[in-house]
């Protein structure tokens, strides 16, 4: 082996007629392997580097037959890369396959299984069927958890194949094996597999899962991670079961790696949705909140993931973080993202005794120079004042000091917040409008000028000069964008409303109808107009009680996410989806959602809102007919088979079909009942909920409200195959 740090000599672009000719050269007077060797390090050099290497294929297959393992290893690597692209010659390579299959040394066995995964075509996948079977029940334990994943990548590129082969019944036998990472290797495989939209339903009952935690202490890190994820296919019949099984994870709270961390917090999270403990429940959220404030110590990407994590967690169980809100305080060097993700779970986590300290620290980052985030600290005070009433007086007063700064977009953002503080609070704060009025000039942003107008039309019957401010608004009338455009003619009719008699308003309103109805183009705009036009000429007076109709207070629950859809998102806690906060069906080609299952021990109040998750159903279809060597199948076969029935084992319903489930015997969940000001709506009787059968998710239109308006959004270029399979 060459020594660490020798080989960057190898990374030099070549010809392939050189390559070709130190191959042959190297054939003669090479009784060590050096010279084939050397060469075969500049192939896969220049592979790396993005070298086209495939019109050598049959040179470097010619290399299998050395007994070297760093020389298998290589070719192997090369037919990994090319194997897929050169179906009409590798043929070559099968006896060289079945050879090392059978060979005495394990490493080679695995080597040449895992490559022979990786080349999904028919005559390859017919030569690994028998030789994966006996790599499944082989000796060595290295050669069963390479075999475990390559039944995953064998699913994924023929699924009847490998059901009728019974992989998939193997692969479960290999759940209770003895070597930790075996069971991992085989759980990992199992949940790629359930994960697919057209899989195998993967299932755990309490024995396995019992199994399967004694496996975790000796796991490596990822399997670990694929053991706790895979309890989330376990439904508990008894809460005493959930209870249990959560007091045997939460020791893993303590690890050292972030993603076991999220992964157990993932299980605890689900587990819970069982119990009926309330000691036990306040106790593992109290042991929550260490491993999640640590996780803010690591490198900025690990902290965001664990931001857009408790974000969702601190929805569905406040107490977890209630008094860690000091940890969310920004610090100079955040990155912009991580600024904004704490700034939002600041908001989250505020109420009364702890919202003077808030306050003082939004006022502190409305002096920044980072426009996005002075911006959301300002909108954030705002906010505050509609959540927090004890601290509302506190917010104006900042808002008013952010204005006596003439900041343009500082004034512009205050001016938003405070109509809706005007909404939240009628009749309570209406004196600060003349300093509102007096910064109106600075506005020029379309929802900073539309707040301003819905003020004055609002409260134009106390405002003196309402009618002159809005007429020197209208001068840019069709120049405005739609949303001021709409804003203003509310805001005529208003004014008329309050001040039917005065010329002003007459005239004001007639000018502002004719622009509306006879000059725009918006057909929105054209409609309101003669909609006001034709009630203001048939009764004023009702037209009056309509436009300054009294309207309902904001409050804060536009802001929270659906009950349902929360507790569907924390499954997929510390995933791509809880970055996103979607659901990874919604952005990932064929993936499998996850829902809550129903059964005697889940809580009343998850039990209202679950969202039943129908499994794709594909329709029939004639045989998949892939070419190659072979008889072809039957066409009398028009459905796709069927899973396996499982064995009478205690691994009974490892694979059971998906059954509707039944409703038994409920508990309320204690953590429904904790904190009124933050979940206020559970101690009301818990909602009905009918999902569409042809849409599960048809009801989850206004689910997340304003709540995604700041999301990362996911690239949609299309990955590479081999990225979308399991590498373990």
């Amino acid at each position: 082996m060459s020594q660490q740090g020798q080989d960057a000599k190898f990374f030099q672009r070549g010809k392939i007629e050189e390559f070709r000719a130190e191959l042959h050269a190297a054939e003669t007077k090479d009784k060590k392997f050096v010279k084939r060797k050397t060469v075969l390090k500049k192939i896969v050099a220049n592979i790396t580097m993005g070298t086209d290497m495939s019109p050598l294929f049959p040179d470097v297959v010619q290399c299998l037959g050395t007994p070297l393992l760093e020389i298998k290893k290589m070719v192997y690597l090369f037919l990994v890369s090319y194997g897929r692209s050169k179906p009409d010659q590798i043929h070559l390579v099968i006896p060289n396959f079945l050879q090392d299959c059978n060979d005495r040394n394990p490493l080679i066995r695995a080597l040449a299984i895992r490559t022979m995964s990786y080349i999904p075509i028919p005559v390859v996948t017919e030569a690994l069927s028998d030789n994966l079977r006996h790599a499944l029940k082989d000796r060595d334990p290295y050669v069963r958890k390479t075999a475990a994943i390559c039944v995953a990548k064998l699913y994924s590129a023929d699924p009847r194949k490998a059901e009728r082969g019974g992989f998939v019944e193997l692969l479960r036998d290999l759940m209770l094996d003895s070597n930790a990472t075996v069971v991992a290797n085989a759980v990992a495989a199992l949940s790629e597999i359930g994960d697919r939209q057209d899989g195998v339903i993967f299932k755990l009952n309490l024995a396995t899962a019992n199994k399967l935690l004694a496996a975790i202490p000796e796991s490596s890190e990822w399997g670990q991670i694929y053991i706790l994820d895979s309890l989330l296919r376990y439904v508990p019949e008894k809460h005493a079961d959930a209870e249990i099984m959560a007091e045997r994870i939460i020791v893993q709270l303590q690890h050292g790696n972030s993603a076991v961390i999220l992964t157990t917090i993932k299980a605890l999270l689900y587990l819970m949705n069982y119990m009926e403990n309330r000691q036990l429940i306040d106790y593992i959220c109290k042991k929550m909140g260490p491993p999640l404030v640590t996780l803010l110590s690591s490198g900025p990407e690990v902290q965001y993931v664990a931001l857009r994590n408790i974000l969702l967690i601190i929805q569905r169980r406040p107490t977890v973080l209630k008094n860690d809100v000091r940890v969310f305080f920004c610090k100079y060097n955040d990155p912009i993202y991580i600024k904004l993700a704490k700034l939002e779970i600041m908001y989250r986590l505020a109420r009364a005794e702890n919202a003077k300290e808030v306050l003082a620290e939004l006022q502190e980052y409305a002096s920044e120079v980072d426009l996005d985030f002075v911006r959301k600290a300002v909108r954030s005070i705002g906010r505050l004042a509609i959540k927090v009433e004890a601290a509302a007086d506190d917010c104006i007063q900042a808002l008013l000091d952010l204005i006596d700064t003439k900041v343009t977009y500082v004034v512009q953002e205050a001016v938003i917040v405070i109509k809706d503080i005007f909404r939240r609070y009628p009749g309570k704060y209406e004196g600060i409008i003349p300093n509102l009025c007096e910064n109106l000039d600075a506005l020029d942003e379309p929802e900073a000028k539309a707040s301003m107008i819905w003020i004055l039309g609002q409260y134009a019957n106390i405002i003196d000069n309402a009618d002159e401010l809005l007429d020197d608004l209208c001068y840019t009338f069709l120049e405005e964008s739609t949303e001021v455009q709409l804003a203003l003619l509310t805001a005529a009719v208003k004014l008329f409303v309050y001040k039917s008699k005065a010329d002003k308003a007459k005239e004001l309103v007639h000018k502002v109808l004719k622009w509306a109805t006879e000059e725009a183009d918006n057909p929105d705009l054209r409609d309101r107009g003669f909609m006001y036009w034709r009630m203001l000429a048939i009764n004023p007076t009702v037209a009056g009680e309509i436009v300054l109709s009294e309207k309902p207070p904001i409050t804060t629950d536009s802001d929270r996410m659906d009950r349902g859809a929360l507790d569907q998102l924390l499954l997929h806690t510390g995933t791509l989806g809880s970055i996103y906060h979607k659901n990874p069906e919604t952005f990932i080609r064929n993936a499998a959602g996850k829902a809550l299952k129903d059964s005697p021990a889940l809580n009343a109040h998850s039990r209202a809102v679950l969202i039943p998750l129908a499994r794709t159903q594909l329709p029939p279809m004639a045989p998949i007919v892939v070419p190659g060597p072979g008889p072809t199948e039957p066409q009398a076969q028009s459905s796709p088979v069927a899973p396996l029935p499982p064995s009478k084992s205690d691994n009974a319903d490892l694979l059971a079909p998906q059954v509707q489930p039944q409703s038994g015997p409920t508990s309320q969940d204690p953590d429904d009942t904790l904190h009124d000001q933050y979940e206020a709506d559970d101690d009301e009787p818990p909602p009905t909920r009918q999902a569409s059968d042809l849409d599960p998710y048809s009801n989850l239109g206004n689910a997340f409200g304003n709540y995604l308006a700041d999301e990362p959004q996911p690239m949609t270029s299309r990955r590479h195959a081999d990225e979308d399979e399991l590498l373990f």
